[in-house]
């Protein structure tokens, strides 16, 4: 069993899927009709939840009112096409990362969207004081994440950083490219073609899957097409959804 310690910022998820067959009468808007909702764990409580359905042993440190933080999708039922996404709840609560037993875990993952809860401090403090660190995080990258074991970014995020990113942390990025799969010191790892339904949360089912397989294996390569599966899966069903 894996022992994963996930620190991050968590909300609720939520997919409101709707029917539209008319435009209002006085706006050129359509007009929904509520089908059902799906509520799912999301952002850093997505890779825990990731994480458990592959059978790791796993801890969280996430804001306490993530249940009251929502991001509602309004969704078309039959096409999957997004109407609007409404996000709702500000969390004021910060990490304490100084009471943190860091050295209980085989690995952490720093799950950052960069919504106040986790400070560049606070990443920088965690990187140096732990051996195992995969950082997913939206902030643009500088030296206080240099020190992370890996750092898993996307193309947008390569795109913003890649300025400030020095030489000898170049073999750390882990950049992931959609449907061409990832790249990793110079190398591209690809991924079988599938028929992608929604990418919502495929991000973090590639960085649990990569961690949990690195935390049994301790090989990158290994963990990296592992990941590219795992990704692959998700992608092929709507919502956030895990393994």
């Amino acid at each position: 069993m894996s022992n994963i310690l996930v620190i991050g910022d968590a909300c609720k998820d939520v997919y409101t899927y709707c029917d539209s067959n008319r435009l209002a009468p006085d706006v050129p808007v359509p007009v929904l009709q509520q089908n059902h909702v799906d509520v799912m764990p999301g952002m850093a409580m997505n890779v825990v939840a990731n994480l458990e359905s592959l059978g790791a042993s796993v801890d969280y440190i996430v804001n306490n009112d993530w249940i009251n933080i929502l991001k509602n999708r309004y969704v078309h039922q039959s096409s999957n096409h997004m109407f609007i996404r409404i996000d709702s709840g500000i969390s004021d609560k910060k990490l304490d990362v100084h009471n943190i037993d860091l050295k209980r875990f085989s690995t952490v993952i720093i799950s950052d969207y960069d919504k106040g809860f986790v400070s560049e401090e606070d990443i920088q403090y965690i990187c140096e004081n732990h051996s195992t660190v995969f950082l997913d995080t939206k902030k643009v990258l500088d030296k206080w994440a240099f020190s992370a074991t890996f750092i898993k970014i996307n193309n947008y995020e390569y795109d913003r950083s890649k300025n400030f990113i020095e030489k000898h942390v170049k073999d750390k990025i882990i950049q992931t490219m959609g449907g061409d799969g990832c790249s990793y010191c110079g190398r591209i790892y690809p991924v079988d073609t599938v028929d992608v339904v929604d990418v919502s949360g495929a991000g973090d089912t590639f960085m649990a899957s990569l961690a949990f397989k690195y935390t049994q294996t301790r090989n990158i390569i290994r963990s990296i097409k592992f990941a590219n599966k795992s990704a692959s899966k998700v992608v092929q069903k709507k919502g956030t959804t895990t393994l």
